[in-house]
């Protein structure tokens, strides 16, 4: 999507994160360009976060992608207020976090905001209805109200008929649509994930992040989404920042981290990167700009991976139309464009 005309819903300037009580002298090394274990060697303090930019579009998916260690989870407790910036600015949804009291924050927690994490942080003793109707009984939403839209949610994340049973009943990918159901109950504006599908087996990993794209596609919220998995972060992204050491390396499209690496960190990801199976038709379409269609082009949806499309292009000249869920036309896949990026990764 293209983001440099919309405001910003998400807004980090310089921030920076200094665990330990020598933050100052920390900083002012890190800024002189010393590495984090001299920084800990020196002072006794790290350098989780350090001189952090960025800004997040209205239903943008912003993620941020870095190994163990990299800072991506302090920095996204840090844009989420769970943890106090040393130094910078963030701003969500109009309100600057760094500036505000604790009754301000409640307020957007409660109706702007939510946070999907790791481990899903369910109630094991209410039933996964009240779960998911737990963030609408804080804003003080009347008993059967809350109740039908948690169950409406539940429905929406393929849990229907689930709402009576406990979490421990439910499996880990079950738990996490419950996690999900609950995030989305207060329909929020933004939502923060921390790894939350890394705990899961490839297979359910898998479901959940279609799950994700199919309801991004319905709800076009504006997300900032954390993890490990490079695969993950081309599945989902409209934009990545490759974090390493407590900083950006990159931040660009998949297409653009695929095929112009910024340094060999970033290539180092690229290389095994499977790309025809993560990226999607839309992420390489051509937009419509009024172009006519010729009845006989194949149809593939926005989320069909370059791979399941390729045999429609192999050997034809004629583009793949792009359509999205209502089945409406949106864009023109071309095979120059799709052998183009695979054989810059290849290369």
């Amino acid at each position: 999507m293209d983001t440099a005309s919309q405001t910003a819903q998400v807004s980090v300037e310089g921030v920076w994160k200094v665990f330990g009580r020598k933050a100052r002298e920390a900083r002012a090394m890190a800024k002189e360009g010393a590495s984090r274990e001299q920084i800990q060697t020196a002072t006794g303090s790290v350098v989780a976060v350090r001189d952090i930019t960025f800004e997040v579009a209205p239903g943008e998916t912003f993620v941020v992608m870095g190994l163990s260690g990299s800072g991506k989870s302090t920095l996204i407790r840090c844009v989420s207020h769970l943890v106090e910036p040393t130094e910078g600015r963030v701003e969500v949804c109009g309100t600057e976090l760094t500036r505000a009291d604790g009754a301000t924050l409640r307020d957007l927690r409660r109706q702007k905001m939510a946070m999907v994490f790791q481990h899903f942080g369910l109630f094991p003793h209410r039933k996964v209805v009240d779960n998911v109707a737990y963030g609408l009984e804080v804003q003080g939403v009347e008993r059967q109200e809350r109740h039908g839209r948690a169950r409406e949610l539940l429905d929406t994340v393929g849990l229907e008929g689930w709402g009576d049973h406990y979490p421990q009943q439910l499996s880990g990918g079950m738990q996490q649509r419950v996690g999900l159901a609950r995030a989305l109950a207060v329909d929020p504006e933004v939502l923060f994930f921390d790894e939350p599908f890394s705990a899961l087996d490839p297979l359910i990993r898998r479901d959940m992040q279609d799950e994700l794209i199919d309801l991004q596609l319905k709800l076009q919220r504006t997300l900032v989404f954390i993890t490990h998995d490079f695969a993950e972060a081309l599945k989902l992204a409209d934009r990545i920042a490759i974090m390493n050491d407590g900083t950006f390396v990159q931040v660009g499209t998949p297409v653009e981290i695929l095929t112009s690496p910024a340094d060999d960190y970033v290539r180092a990801f690229t290389q095994d990167a499977p790309v025809a199976k993560v990226l999607q038709a839309c992420t390489l379409m051509r937009p419509l700009d009024g172009a006519s269609i010729d009845p006989g082009w194949p149809l593939v949806s926005m989320t069909t991976p370059l791979e399941a499309a390729l045999p429609h292009l192999l050997g034809s000249t004629s583009p793949v139309v792009v359509c999205d869920e209502q089945h409406a036309p949106v864009g023109l896949l071309r095979g120059e464009d799709v052998a183009g990026v695979l054989s810059e990764n290849r290369g």
